[in-house]
């Protein structure tokens, strides 16, 4: 059977070129592989930084997902960070790093009939998966991207745009209202007259970074 290590080492190797994993205790890092894109300089002993998404997901206890500015360990990047506990009782948390590929940038470019176009962050309402293609609408225009949901999680400032469901995020100063909802936690009515649902799996998260 794997040891500990050798497990971590794996689940690096598949995410090697791309994605740091940390792993920590309550205070410090006990584990950390750097990606061929992205290395914080992190050793196993160093103590959890304050500021980093290690120590927000520690001190919140429940998953984060943001930017960090590069005054933390001089490089920027997005990461998501995830609490695990021991019999109830907070033991740690593991971290995804991804380099910050949208830094400097405030537009998302989409791909139309007619070539490709740049959108503003602030007028893009929702995107959307569709057919396996991420769709981006906005009043103006409406494209696809070649990134994942996933990865937009990652690049999009967290403070505007929000992850609901699987298939949607969400700017949230195109919310014009929030309904229960028989089939979905909640839903969403945007201001273009859109309905769009808030999952039971993200609904928490949702209702914390919306305050209520």
């Amino acid at each position: 059977m794997l040891n500990l290590d050798s497990l971590l080492n794996v689940v690096g190797e598949l995410f090697a070129d791309e994605i740091s994993i940390v792993v920590s205790n309550t205070k410090e890092y006990m584990y950390y592989r750097p990606s061929k894109r992205i290395d914080l300089k992190i050793k196993p002993g160093d103590p959890v930084k304050e500021g980093t998404i290690a120590h927000k997901a520690l001190s919140e206890g429940q998953k984060v997902s943001e930017f960090i500015h590069r005054d933390v360990f001089g490089v920027p990047y997005h990461g998501m960070a995830v609490p695990f506990y021991d019999d109830g009782v907070l033991d740690g948390c593991v971290v995804a790093i991804y380099p910050a590929y949208t830094e400097g940038k405030s537009v998302v470019t989409v791909k139309t009939m007619d070539g490709w176009i740049p959108i503003p962050f602030s007028e893009v309402k929702y995107m959307e998966v569709r057919d396996r293609k991420t769709v981006v609408v906005s009043d103006r225009i409406t494209g696809t991207h070649k990134n994942s949901l996933q990865n937009f999680e990652f690049v999009l400032p967290h403070e505007q745009f929000i992850r609901c469901h699987r298939s949607f995020i969400v700017n949230v100063n195109h919310i014009s209202a929030i309904y229960p909802d028989t089939h979905s936690t909640f839903m969403l009515s945007m201001n273009d007259g859109t309905k769009i649902p808030v999952s039971q799996s993200y609904s928490s998260y949702f209702r914390k970074l919306l305050g209520f």
